[in-house]
């Protein structure tokens, strides 16, 4: 009883002290159950069974991915005893003096941590269940889901997964701690307070040398990340860049801290004006005893930036592009005048039948009659031959440029044939798909192009305007001197890497018809109309399938339907697991900067004391902690900055098509918002931390 009251009376004398280690253990709680209660809120939303089967791919997704945020708030919750523990040395070296043994002191801590888990885990979950429900919108917006029944939710679940994985947490803290307390030694607590670091001046010569070399070697890393992206293999050359930039940013947190006192020192007005001094040797010693830290810090807030911003730019830009590269509901290709052997849909080689050949001259739409597809149910349908020519191919194009493309891109598949299609043909699609018109005189052609970086490829060849083709036997020009925006094909970005447009007198043989396409609506008023028809083109055991597959026939294609529930499954996955990750680092990183810098108040007490004796008042020393505390937590913030201009402009190159620059602003805007919120919390917790130490008297 006694042990338990005292536990209480130390909670309440130390409260200020936990705000800290309070406010991680109930963000961490929030966040958990929030991405854990997902399955629950699945119950009440109406959507389609190929949508429901791309949410409980998420949930399996975020269940593997919260084994490792429970690893890492772990981590943390340790670390973050671990510092209150260190600051109650000289209470426990009385506690022993008066005749308390190491274990009664164990079962206090025991106690307070227990009381402080408690409560912080009710505070948590109550705060986690009301966050959730506006999860709740957010997945049902994100799912185009329909919330007519929308109700509170409560994840028994979540709460019970919540609830052992924390338990998991305190009981290795409360390991942690009887080992801490057993190797304390009574003389080294008494005399805690008085252990103080010394003050460490790297040579400025050498500090100038490394910090530039750090900028160096970072400034080349951004360079591979940027200009050398499209020469980057993911798996093998992707590991040079990272570890420069590993090794940069410690360079730089290394030698930053005599780069800036030496520079400072030579601005004397600024150097000698209130406690500047006193706050630069502080930040100098410190930097220089957590460079390792200070670079981990640093890295996990980039990581943040990039991946919250990257996502979130890319949820916007697949929406904005399904909008755009989806005017009809269904796209159909046929493969046209089959050999007597060729590759399969499989890559198999395979003999065609006479049938199969013969079907192979007739238009997609006759192919589907003769197998029983009532043409009834589509509309607005646009057919078109798609050709190709043996001997023009990318390389072709590329012309004098090849050689020197071929080795700032040389993954690229330069024996690829261009497609090829009359211009008339086109602008019946453009027509369909509400898409610019093209005209052309007899001796012009139209390369037509919207992957954009595809497009910049092109146009070196197109630039100068001496591109000149030959197609079926006669020279043509480009009308242009660059690509034009145009796509044939349906989809969930801008993935057209090249259609020529020809004049319709062009003397494209049959022969030469590579392929047929069809482009049309589904003749339906209603969503669950449409869904019917499209069974018919997708579900295995529809007449339509078994007679193609009865006959042979490959008609490949593609829906509008499809494409929309693919991109939203994809794009749902990676803003959850994105935000998951991205909230976990920052506050890891918000937590270790804290506790560094708490760490760092407690031991220089005394150096407080001394600015009093030589005559600062309190507003002047308050004022003097604000500007350290807010160095300390902007550096590795500015550092991580700048790494992630780099960053996200090499994640949208390796998302050309899919993401897009134009939407990068809002993605910054919230990702800000989600960091001012967070870092700032953990930065004012600290500062009124900091301050409460540093008035207390040894």
């Amino acid at each position: 009883m006694i042990v338990f009251k005292l536990s209480i009376k130390n909670m309440k004398k130390s409260i200020k002290d936990y705000a800290i280690y309070f406010l991680t253990l109930v963000l961490g709680v929030a966040i958990f159950y929030m991405f854990n209660s997902i399955d629950s809120q699945q119950a009440m939303l109406e959507i389609s069974n190929s949508k429901k089967e791309m949410l409980k791919l998420m949930v399996s997704m975020l269940e593997i991915v919260s084994i490792f945020v429970a690893v890492v708030l772990g981590l943390l919750i340790v670390y973050a005893n671990n510092f209150l523990i260190n600051r109650r040395k000289k209470e426990f070296g009385v506690y022993m003096t008066l005749g308390m043994s190491k274990k009664q002191i164990s079962k206090i801590i025991l106690l307070e941590t227990l009381l402080v888990g408690i409560i912080s885990l009710v505070v948590g979950i109550i705060i986690g269940v009301f966050a959730s429900q506006f999860m709740s919108v957010l997945v049902s917006k994100l799912f185009e889901a329909d919330m007519s029944e929308f109700h509170f939710v409560f994840s028994q679940n979540a709460c019970i997964k919540t609830c052992i994985y924390f338990a998991i947490m305190y009981l290795a803290v409360m390991f942690f701690n009887s080992i801490t307390v057993s190797r304390y030694k009574l003389i080294n607590l008494l005399n805690a307070n008085k252990k103080n670091e010394s003050v460490k001046i790297r040579n400025p010569f050498l500090a100038i040398l490394m910090f530039v070399l750090g900028a160096s070697i970072l400034g080349y890393a951004y360079y591979i990340v940027t200009v050398k992206t499209n020469t980057l293999r993911v798996e093998k050359d992707l590991i040079k860049p990272i570890l420069m930039g590993i090794i940069g940013t410690i360079l730089t947190f290394w030698s930053l801290s005599g780069f800036i006192l030496t520079t400072i020192q030579k601005m004397k007005k600024i150097y000698l004006k209130d406690t500047n001094m006193f706050v630069l040797r502080q930040i100098n010693n410190k930097v220089n005893t957590t460079v390792i830290s200070m670079s981990v810090i640093c890295i996990m807030i980039f990581m943040t930036i990039t991946i919250l911003s990257s996502s979130l730019s890319l949820r916007n830009s697949m929406q904005r592009n399904l909008e755009e590269m989806t005017p009809v509901d269904l796209n159909l290709q046929k493969r046209a005048y089959l050999p007597e052997t060729y590759k399969n849909i499989y890559g198999k080689e395979v003999s065609s039948t006479e049938e199969q050949r013969e079907d192979s001259k007739l238009f997609i739409s006759e192919s589907l009659k003769n197998n029983g597809f009532d043409m009834n149910l589509l509309k607005d349908i646009v057919e078109i031959p798609i050709y190709t020519q043996e001997d023009l191919t990318f390389q072709k194009f590329l012309g004098d440029e090849f050689e020197q493309i071929d080795k700032e891109f040389p993954f690229l598949i330069y024996s690829s044939t261009e497609k090829i299609i009359k211009v008339s043909d086109y602008n019946k699609i453009a027509q369909a798909y509400g898409i610019k018109k093209y005209s052309l005189n007899d001796d012009e052609y139209i390369m037509i192009c919207d992957f954009d970086y595809q497009a910049e490829i092109r146009n070196r060849a197109l630039a100068n305007g001496n591109n000149i083709l030959e197609i079926a036997g006669k020279k043509y020009k480009s009308k242009y001197n660059e690509c034009k925006e145009g796509f044939i094909e349906i989809s969930n970005s801008h993935t057209n890497t090249g259609i020529l447009l020809v004049p319709d007198n062009c003397d494209l043989k049959e022969e030469m018809t590579g392929e047929y396409f069809l482009a049309a609506n589904y003749n339906a008023n209603t969503d669950e109309e449409k869904e019917k028809i499209e069974k018919v083109f997708t579900e295995s055991d529809s007449n339509l399938i078994q007679n193609l597959h009865d006959n042979g026939i490959e008609i490949d294609g593609v829906s509008k339907i499809s494409i929309v529930e693919a991109s939203l499954g994809l794009n749902t996955i990676t803003i959850f697991i994105s935000i998951y990750l991205g909230l976990i680092f920052l506050i890891a990183s918000s937590v270790i900067l804290a506790l560094k810098q708490l760490t760092e108040s407690n031991d220089n007490k005394q150096r407080y004391s001394i600015l009093r004796k030589i005559g600062c008042d309190e507003k002047m020393i308050n004022r003097t902690l604000f500007r350290q505390i807010g160095i300390f937590f902007a550096i590795p913030l500015i550092l991580a900055i700048i790494h992630s201009i780099f960053g996200i402009k090499f994640a949208l190159n390796l998302l050309a098509g899919i993401a897009d620059s134009k939407e990068l602003l809002p993605s910054i805007i919230v990702t800000t918002i989600i960091i001012a919120i967070i870092y700032g919390s953990y930065f004012l917790a600290t500062y009124f931390g900091s301050k409460n130490i540093v008035k207390e008297k040894d």
